[in-house]
């Protein structure tokens, strides 16, 4: 006698995670209430990186654009944000779904270029990109040309006091994050999701079904590039000095967010969050040992990649079978 089977996404244990997972989120929101000023920065670089990561899943993990030159939008986001404040005299802040905006629109004539390259044409393709940003800034007077330019004091004011100007931009960086991380997830759980899993498992079998590879592969590149351009606004809003050099950093920008979504697990929503904490841990931790550290960081980044491909919340779901943040469908027996 065959047994009815019913057709799930969660599970028990799923949910109580999300439980728990609901309640670390509050304590985080409510950071300014019991974190020192020193907490809170770090937090915040933390709620940086994770939502550029995050973003960096969607798009590798998910849509197979393996991107090394999304520093382009984190440098666009910051000149943006300058050109606000300088020639609009608008409120810093403000500028931040202006940016957003404005780096979905210019995305549709990069992805229209990038997209003809294939393979590790395409990840190249999109590092010139970003180089022809960095030198466009440079010879832009207007905003600091190659030396860059300070945010003037009087335009910081007008956020408040030194701790009400920390507390708003921890609370911005928190929703640009938690925005982030929900724009993956519902879009995974949507007929988007599904359509970026075909993708992802055979693009030819899911072209020959109807799936229009092209025009998802835009819509998440464009999703990606607003969002990483908003977190870049608000980067150099909290470091107040901008250079070309500075603001399209390979290294800072894309390198170590690639480390990050790599160890942690590429293609789920819970490894760039596992990765952020283990690269904060190892930056703490190491940070002291100079050039040394970063060559830790790439043999640990090698070693993983060879024991686990799918990285470090790969071994949790091939062991466990368990997700924080399910998408996918399961039968369960009854």
């Amino acid at each position: 006698m065959s047994q009815a089977a019913t057709i799930v996404r969660s599970t028990p244990a799923s949910r109580i995670a999300g439980l728990i997972a609901l309640a670390v989120l509050a304590g985080i929101a409510a950071a300014p209430l019991w974190a020192s000023s020193a907490d809170l920065r770090l937090i915040t670089e933390i709620l940086f990186y994770l939502a550029l990561a995050s973003m960096w899943n969607l798009l590798a993990g998910y849509a197979g654009l393996i991107s090394v030159g999304q520093h382009a939008y984190v440098g666009l986001g910051g000149y943006l944000m300058f050109s606000c404040v300088l020639f609009l005299g608008m409120n810093p802040l403000w500028s931040i779904p202006v940016a957003g905006l404005a780096g979905a629109a210019l995305s549709v004539p990069v992805a229209w270029l990038v997209f003809r390259l294939k393979g590790p044409y395409f990840a190249i393709g999109t590092w010139v990109v970003a180089e022809v940003f960095r030198l466009s800034a440079a010879q832009m007077a207007s905003v600091g040309g190659g030396s860059g330019l300070s945010i003037p004091v009087s335009v910081m004011r007008d956020l408040g006091s030194k701790d009400q100007r920390e507390t708003l931009i921890y609370l911005t960086a928190f929703v640009l994050c938690v925005g982030a991380i929900a724009l993956v997830y519902l879009l995974l759980r949507s007929r988007v999701g599904l359509a970026l899993t075909a993708i992802r498992d055979n693009e030819i079998a899911s072209s020959s079904l109807g799936v229009r590879i092209g025009r998802i592969k835009l819509f998440v590149y464009v999703a990606a590039a607003s969002v990483t351009t908003m977190i870049g606004t608000l980067i150099f809003i909290t470091k107040l000095r901008i250079s070309p050099d500075a603001a399209f950093s390979v290294n800072d920008w894309t390198v170590f967010v690639i480390f990050i979504v790599v160890i942690g697990g590429i293609g789920t929503i819970e490894g760039p969050i596992l990765g952020t904490l283990l690269y904060f841990l190892l930056r703490e931790f190491l940070a002291d040992l100079g050039a040394i550290y970063l060559m830790i960081l790439g043999a640990l980044a090698i070693v993983i990649m060879l024991a686990a491909p799918k990285g470090l919340w790969g071994l949790v779901v091939q062991r466990f079978d368990f997700s924080i943040f399910p998408v996918g469908y399961r039968v369960r027996r009854k």
